[in-house]
């Protein structure tokens, strides 16, 4: 096929297209100069990560010669950016819709502000989350490993960061920031979720954390895990409402396991068993387990169906 006669035809899709445009579909959007830019949001992140860690993690664009007066170029570099995307979002929201640009900059300077004091908040809680996965977790070989390299502590570190913005109310911003920790580590957390210290997720790959759910105190998640909803068939009906479990302090939650419904507390103390299914509360202390698992050898024709019963009170079944 000929130079010419391909740019014909593209010519002839480039206008279909344009015409599609202006259908009225919602994958259209409205203006393209008030929408997000993800690759910026992925930066604030990026520059939160130095100031929450700032003996781990620099930004060699800085030349600076004290650590004031790089904390302080960081500082400067978030608020102008998120100030930035936070007046861009803030039309999304139906508290914001009506303001004029030059209040959304401000309304946007005051979020920001309030989010950029909260950050000793932050760093309190992410001190604990590291001491729990040093403390948890036999291979880790120190702490400067979890915090360079755990996709658990990472995740948990983004959520923090979101869940700020998110009970600040801020649209959109705090879910392109989760979704990009998800699309990172396979962990997916909404930054609706409530979550205490000294927060641990071990291996962490497939882990769901609804909007709804409530986390206390030293719980710990390994991979597979959902925290979710019983049923999501009511759709926008069910915004606002507890859709996810309530996990109480000292919970550990081993792989697999599914907890689901907005009604389900799981207690005090509880160890749930690897690919437990629970929608009912569970009663502080207790350990949960699948009854009755059998393992079944088969090692050749010439000899029977071997079956072995697992003891699922045995330490070993709680042990990854």
């Amino acid at each position: 096929m000929c130079d010419e006669t391909i740019s014909e035809k593209i010519s002839v899709l480039t206008d279909t297209i344009l015409d599609d445009y202006n259908k009225g579909k919602d994958i259209d959007g409205s203006c393209p100069y008030d929408q997000p830019d993800k690759k910026a949001i992925i930066d604030i992140i990026n520059k939160m990560q130095i100031i929450i860690f700032p003996g781990h993690f620099k930004n060699s664009s800085y030349k600076v010669y004290t650590k004031r007066s790089g904390l302080s170029m960081l500082l400067e570099d978030v608020m102008f950016n998120l100030k930035k995307q936070i007046t861009l979002v803030l039309g999304f929201s139906e508290s914001y819709a009506t303001l004029d640009d030059y209040a959304k900059s401000d309304a946007a300077a005051e979020l920001t502000l309030e989010f950029l004091g909260r950050i000793p908040h932050i760093r309190e809680y992410i001190e604990t989350d590291v001491q729990a996965a040093f403390d948890g977790d036999p291979a880790a070989f120190n702490k400067d490993e979890i915090i360079y390299s755990y996709p658990g502590l990472y995740a948990i570190f983004v959520n923090r960061i979101a869940h700020e913005l998110f009970t600040l109310r801020v649209p959109m911003i705090p879910r392109i920031m989760t979704e990009h920790a998800h699309s990172l580590t396979g962990i997916d957390i909404h930054p609706g979720a409530s979550i205490g210290k000294y927060f641990f997720i071990d291996h962490g790959t497939g882990i769901v954390i609804g909007e709804t759910t409530e986390i206390g105190d030293n719980v710990k998640i390994y991979q597979g895990v959902t925290l979710g909803a019983l049923s999501t068939r009511g759709g926008q009906s069910l915004r606002n409402k507890k859709r996810h479990p309530t996990i109480r302090d000292n919970v550990t939650i081993y792989s697999g396991a599914s907890i689901l419904g907005g009604d389900t507390v799981i207690g005090r103390d509880v160890v749930i068993g690897g690919n437990a299914f629970i929608t009912k509360s569970i009663a502080a202390g207790a350990k949960v387990s699948i009854k009755n698992q059998e393992l079944r050898y088969n090692y050749d024709s010439k000899h029977p169906v071997e079956q072995c019963e697992v003891d699922g009170d045995a330490a070993w079944f709680y042990i990854i």
